[in-house]
């Protein structure tokens, strides 16, 4: 930065509105990009860039992986003005916030190698965690990693693995101890993609979008030094990563859909006051569970099972925000051509996995009905 790092979320925010209005132009060329998923990460890769050289995604970040220390509530405040501005929030911004910390806390020498490239742009970082038949119920995957010398070897597949054809890496769970061990036998490591016995494989969704991937591993050989955390330890750093996810990503979707409510009444003139008036309700308790969790974290305070509400929040919103589009914008929606219409039919059909992905609405329920509510089981 030319000027002092800011330190607190008010001058973080002044700050960047004005670097945003100085770089309009360099802003706009690096996130106008076709629908071709290796030119749009290209294109977010020099966003990613641009931004680590201004230093604003090193707020928060501690020197040693290449941060300029603070708060990281600071970073809150730039994705937030991002997508406040119309710009796309980098690809890594999601794993950063959500698979940065866990490997800074559980695997710190491993951070101070890996996490750098990370912020700068010079890997994409994915997530494997889901399998065919460990989705919702996370504790009964069954990827097979067993110890051989200096190395585990891996067996088994993941599945729903976003943007696994274009990543660096991948942080994943495996299962090191017996088949039946559930929680208690879960190893996380973070693997190279282009390592040999890996086969991947692009899913696309009702959207048309092939973000997807199944990943297919034949005796994948990785040092055990990449192991995040401790053997059988896994589960403490999967339930770090799903209170990110459930609580930054939050915070970084409710922005994305205040632009999209504010899109929706400028568009459909005959939006009834009371229905403009319930999305807004809901997406301004969202924007306060999340800045909630964001905060909580960004003090190092341990979230639990809280996250679960912004989670169920975060997919009730989304999706009553877009039946709305479909019932007041439906020519948008279902028939008419052009950019504008598309991005309406995209966000609808996406929003349908909104309950879904990240944990399913009834798991949130029911974590939140035993940890939270502590209703009875029967």
């Amino acid at each position: 930065m030319t000027f002092p790092a800011p330190t607190t979320p008010e001058q973080t925010r002044q700050q960047f509105r004005a670097w945003l209005a100085e770089h309009r132009g360099e802003l706009k060329s690096l996130t106008d990009h076709g629908p071709d998923v290796a030119a749009t990460f290209t294109a977010l890769r020099g966003l990613q860039r641009l931004l680590y050289d201004a230093g604003w995604i090193r707020l928060g970040w501690p020197e040693r992986v290449g941060g300029l220390g603070g708060a990281a509530m600071l970073r809150a405040v730039v994705v937030e003005e991002l997508c406040a501005a119309g710009y796309p929030p980098p690809f890594s911004f999601g794993t950063q916030e959500v698979l940065g910390p866990v490997v800074m806390d559980h695997a710190p020498e491993l951070a101070v190698e890996v996490l750098p490239r990370l912020l700068r742009g010079d890997e994409v970082w994915c997530q494997g965690f889901s399998e065919p038949g460990a989705g919702s119920d996370l504790a009964s995957l069954q990827l097979r990693m067993h110890a051989d010398g200096n190395d585990w070897v891996l067996n088994g597949e993941k599945v729903w693995t976003s943007w696994a054809q274009v990543a660096d890496r991948c942080l994943l769970l495996g299962r090191t101890g017996a088949r039946d061990s559930t929680h208690r036998g879960i190893t996380a490591l973070l693997l190279d993609m282009d390592t040999p016995g890996i086969d991947l494989r692009t899913l696309r969704s009702m959207n048309d979008d092939a973000e997807f991937c199944s990943i297919y591993f034949d005796d994948v050989r990785v040092p055990r030094s990449r192991t995040v955390g401790d053997t059988d330890g896994g589960w403490a750093v999967a339930m770090q990563i799903l209170a990110a996810e459930r609580g930054a990503a939050a915070w970084q979707r409710q922005t994305w859909l205040g632009v999209r409510l504010g899109d929706l009444l400028r568009e459909a003139p005959d939006l009834p006051a009371a229905v403009a008036g319930e999305a807004y309700e809901l997406l301004h308790a969202l924007r306060l569970l999340s800045r909630r969790a964001v905060c909580a974290l960004s003090a190092g305070e341990d979230l639990g099972a809280s996250p679960s509400f912004a989670k169920l929040l975060m997919s009730t919103t989304e999706k009553f925000l877009f039946d709305t589009a479909l019932d007041y914008l439906p020519r948008q929606v279902l028939l008419e051509p052009g950019p504008v219409a598309d991005a309406w039919r995209n966000d609808f059909l996406y929003s349908r996995a909104a309950s879904i992905y990240g944990g399913a609405a009834e798991i949130q329920r029911d974590i939140i009905a035993g940890r939270i509510l502590k209703l009875p089981r029967e």
